[in-house]
Order: structure tokens, then C-alpha cells, then sequence
């Protein structure tokens, strides 16, 4: 899978998209090689075309799995978690939800530097948080 994951990187990276995930289940007698990719902005259904054509050839011909599967590129969604600090870098100027051990919390990203969110509120207040003190952050639907 790791070498999997790394050819479908370059390809994907080489589309200039991001691989946000990769998965592989059964899902009823079916089995979904799910592909999920993202970029700066938004996905939409032309951008997983795109990909599915870009990838669908080398996985034919590493064939990674015994079983026949079904390949399903998709975006990792509007409120994907954001893992590690390239996610987190990537996702400034966006809607953030933020967990701490004390508080919860949701605003703009306005920066990420030297390990510290800037997250700006509706009421314009701004908290600063320690990247080590995040317990969970998501991007957000902010209404």
C-alpha cells in the first residue's frame, strides 16, 4: 500500500492536487479503492475525473489488490480534520474549528507561524493557540 501510496502522490501532486487520504474496504460485495484528493481551493466532480484518468492506468498496472475493486476519487470533504501542520498551513485564510483541553472554538485561520494559530472570531476577537495544545482542529461551515 505504501508504494501505492507514494506513485498516486507524484501523479496527483504532478495534477496539482493534494493526496488527503487513501482507503480500501469492502463495502457490501464490493470492493472501493477510495482515492480522496484536495487542493487550495475546492473539488469538484471535473477535478476527480481528472484524477481518476490520471491514476487509473498505473494502479492497472501495479495491480495492488487479488480482489477486483471499484476506484472512487472523491474530495476529503468540507470539514476534513486537518492532521498535521502541512494541512494546517494549507488551510489558512479558511474556516477552522478548533478543540483544546479548555475551550472549543471556530473562526478564520488567519496565520500559522512559529507553532501558533491566529484564529479570528465574528465578534473580530482573535485567540492565539499553541499547535501543541490542539487537540483537534477541522476546517468549518461558517454560516
Amino acid at each position: 500500500m505504501e508504494e501505492m501510496k507514494k506513485k498516486l502522490t507524484e501523479i496527483i501532486e504532478g495534477l496539482d492536487y493534494y493526496l488527503y487520504d487513501i482507503t480500501y474496504e469492502k463495502e457490501g460485495e464490493d470492493f472501493i479503492l477510495r482515492v480522496m484528493i484536495e487542493n487550495d481551493t475546492f473539488i469538484n466532480i471535473d477535478d476527480c475525473v481528472k484524477v481518476s484518468k490520471a491514476i487509473s492506468e498505473p494502479l492497472d498496472e501495479m495491480d495492488p489488490f487479488v480482489e477486483p475493486y471499484m476506484l472512487e476519487v472523491t474530495s476529503g470533504g468540507a470539514e476534513r480534520e486537518l492532521r498535521n501542520s502541512a494541512e494546517i498551513k494549507r488551510a489558512v485564510g479558511k474556516p477552522v474549528y478548533i478543540e483544546t483541553v479548555e475551550q472549543k472554538m471556530e473562526g478564520i485561520l488567519e496565520k500559522f507561524k512559529n507553532d501558533i494559530l491566529v484564529i479570528k472570531h465574528k465578534n473580530k476577537r482573535v485567540s492565539n493557540v499553541h499547535y501543541i495544545d490542539v487537540s483537534y482542529i477541522r476546517l468549518a461551515i461558517m454560516l
